[in-house]
């Protein structure tokens, strides 16, 4: 799987920018989102893009509750092979991660993570945006000091993305791109990949095939093994 010219590339680059989504996260036992049996996908789950918007935040903030804490909150997951190497990359200044994923699991190995959708475990009341704790929020939606409402500090449907500018500048500067366990049809973050400087190398590690106008060379196999097989020097 790992063949010399993927390891030697690896081995050459220096600014390397992997952009991942929840298909990293399924070996951490993480539902992911868009595949079959996902998040997205399960008839019995009536419109999570609407129990995940801004506007059920406003109008309906206990049923976001409820659906949040019933199907993406998994405290006891742990970081996988996939954020441990990508992790190993990072502190040797070889890559920096942006992640779609809100599960914090890079972020744990990997504080300069752009987790450009933010994450599930820092929490805050909007009314004044000061934070409480996640093991609080798991309890109850309220701030028990005066009752205000909480939430995760996530990009909800009709909300921007965090860290735009400092995701595109990233990007910008890239001499490798790797796109790992994503469908790549979330947009803005999909667009990323534009920014690349012309002629850079671009792979996509995923059990499918992904849909791109960028030249990038789709390797179809387990991430898991994948990056059990790839060294960093």
């Amino acid at each position: 799987m790992i063949d010399q010219e993927i390891q030697d590339l690896f081995d050459r680059s220096h600014r390397i920018v992997f952009m991942t989504g929840a298909g990293v996260s399924t070996a951490s036992g993480i539902p992911d989102y868009r595949s079959k049996g996902g998040l997205y996908t399960n008839s019995a789950l009536d419109r999570p893009e609407y129990l995940l918007s801004h506007t059920c935040f406003e109008k309906e903030p206990k049923r976001q509750y409820k659906f949040m804490l019933d199907n993406m909150y998994f405290p006891k997951a742990e970081p996988n092979i996939i954020h441990k190497r990508m992790a190993q990359f990072a502190a040797a200044e070889k890559a920096k991660v942006i992640t779609q994923n809100v599960d914090g699991l890079h972020t744990r190995l990997d504080p300069s993570t752009i987790e450009f959708h933010g994450s599930l475990y820092r929490i805050y009341a909007p009314v004044d945006h000061k934070p409480d704790t996640v093991e609080h929020y798991l309890k109850s939606m309220y701030r028990t000091s005066d009752h205000a409402i909480l939430r995760p500090d996530i990009t909800f449907y009709e909300e921007m993305p965090q860290h735009v500018q400092e995701a595109v500048d990233t990007v910008s500067k890239a001499d490798l791109v790797v796109v790992v366990g994503t469908s790549f049809k979330v947009y803005p973050f999909a667009g990323l990949i534009d920014y690349a400087p012309v002629g850079t190398p671009q792979i996509s590690v995923n059990m499918e095939r992904i849909q791109t106008g960028a030249p990038i060379k789709q390797i179809i196999t387990n991430a898991v093994d994948f990056f059990s097989q790839l060294k960093v020097n």
